[in-house]
Formats: C-alpha cells, structure tokens, sequence
C-alpha cells in the first residue's frame, strides 16, 4: 500500500509542475500540495 501511495504522489507531484511550467498556476499548487500530502513521506492524508 505504502508503493501504492508513493506512485500516487509521485504522478501527481509531476503533473503539478508539468501544469506549473504550462501556466495553470492555480492546478499546478494545487496538485504539488496534494501530493505532498498523499506521499508517505510526508503528511499521509491516508494513515
């Protein structure tokens, strides 16, 4: 499960810059954030 939730953060962290560099500032944050909270390293919103 621990995998599973780091690929997650992983996909969206990378989807979150690739939004960034793109110009949607707002869903790039947003979606940095969000996998930053779902990563194991972090803040696990799911544990």
């Amino acid at each position: 499960m621990t995998l599973v939730l780091w690929l997650i953060a992983v996909v969206l962290v990378i989807v979150g810059i690739v939004n960034l560099i793109r110009g949607q500032m707002l869903w790039g944050i947003l979606l940095i954030v969000l996998g930053l909270l779902v990563g194991p390293g972090g803040v696990s919103i799911f544990t």
